[in-house]
């Protein structure tokens, strides 16, 4: 996995937007969500694989609430 996560921003439509202020969450279901803002104060959400996941905690990249 790169240094840092990257998502699809809805409100601009830019694709592989760096994420800032990252948080990795689980759902429900036991899938691993990241959460943040591209900089410009526009929410983004990823779903992400547990080994990316956990890299991006142990890379300092995001921070993990759970």
């Amino acid at each position: 996995m790169s240094k840092m996560i990257t998502a699809y921003c809805m409100k601009t439509k830019e694709k592989n937007v760096p994420m800032k202020d990252a948080v990795i969450t689980k759902t429900s279901r036991g899938g691993y969500m990241a959460q943040g803002n591209d900089g410009k104060g526009n929410k983004m959400t990823t779903m992400l694989s547990e080994a990316n996941a956990l890299q991006a905690v142990k890379d300092g990249v995001a921070k993990k609430s759970w």
